[in-house]
């Protein structure tokens, strides 16, 4: 019995890494009938002779979509235009990162797309969550990026399109994965990544994920969502429950009118709390 780390997953065939050797191994039906997966990152136990994962070691978080585990950073690929930015999706993935226990990382894409006033916008929107104490970059400076991520275990995350292959692709060439352009009729990429896999590039860990249309939120409780909005925990509200949405002197509200908290921010909690999702 052996001890590897789930690099690859497609269909019902789990590529497992040991050192620099790979074993392809399905999962036994005990699994099945716990209703357990083996996901992409995982440390597990199995057998090198039958190919079989045996078991499964305990995991510090995982992921749902994409469906990955033992994650350090997950790296929000964001793009501001084709698809266009989108500040909802944005704050949605940082929520669901945050309460899932990994840290989030912002990377911008495409901001040679946008003129000068969208862009002092954008710089604007790159202030305000690094004063979250959230750590932003954009694929023009990738030294910045792979510094960061040295050493870590990242999994790129983020809409279709939004870039999450090409920024690999410009990290390291060599993997030359596929691409895909923008419908122009949906306003969002065609999905080129079937499979979650990780790769080893420069001493990071970091795995391409399938890009993804939905999210779910049901498991978090609307106090969870809240408290994802850590810019909220600055303003000590009348009542130690506050919900900030229909309580009178809430100084998180005030704070909005004030513009000391972004305003997209206040109203995507508001949508998120109440289940637009």
């Amino acid at each position: 019995m052996l001890k590897g780390m789930i690099v690859k997953n497609i269909s019902n065939i789990y590529r497992v890494q040991v050192d620099n050797k790979y074993y392809d191994c399905e999962a036994r039906g005990k699994f099945r009938k716990k209703g357990i997966t083996p996901l992409v990152g995982d440390f597990v136990l199995f057998d090198e002779q039958n190919k079989y994962i045996l078991d499964i070691l305990p995991r510090k978080n995982e992921l749902d979509r994409p469906s990955i585990s033992n994650i350090d950073i997950a790296l929000l690929v964001t793009s501001v235009k084709k698809p266009d930015l989108s500040l909802y999706l944005l704050d949605k993935l940082l929520t669901v990162v945050y309460l899932k226990n990994v840290i989030p990382v912002i990377c911008f894409t495409k901001l040679d797309c946008l003129d000068k006033k969208e862009l002092k916008s954008i710089k604007n929107i790159k202030k305000y969550y690094e004063k979250l104490g959230i750590k932003v970059f954009n694929n023009q400076k990738l030294g910045k990026l792979l510094k960061y991520l040295k050493g870590k275990t990242v999994v790129l995350t983020g809409q279709t399109g939004a870039g999450k292959s090409s920024l690999l692709n410009a990290i390291s060439p060599s993997l030359n994965l596929k691409t895909g352009e923008i419908s122009d009729a949906l306003g969002r990429g065609k999905h080129t990544t079937r499979h979650t896999e990780f790769y080893l590039i420069r001493d990071i860990l970091i795995a391409d994920t399938p890009g993804f249309s939905a999210l779910d939120l049901k498991e978090f409780s609307k106090e969870d969502i809240r408290d994802a909005f850590l810019e909220f925990k600055s303003y000590q509200c009348e009542y130690k429950n506050c919900m900030h949405d229909k309580e009178e002197c809430c100084k998180v509200k005030q704070a909005v009118e004030e513009g000391k908290i972004l305003k997209s921010r206040y109203e995507n909690y508001l949508k998120l709390k109440e289940g637009d999702l």
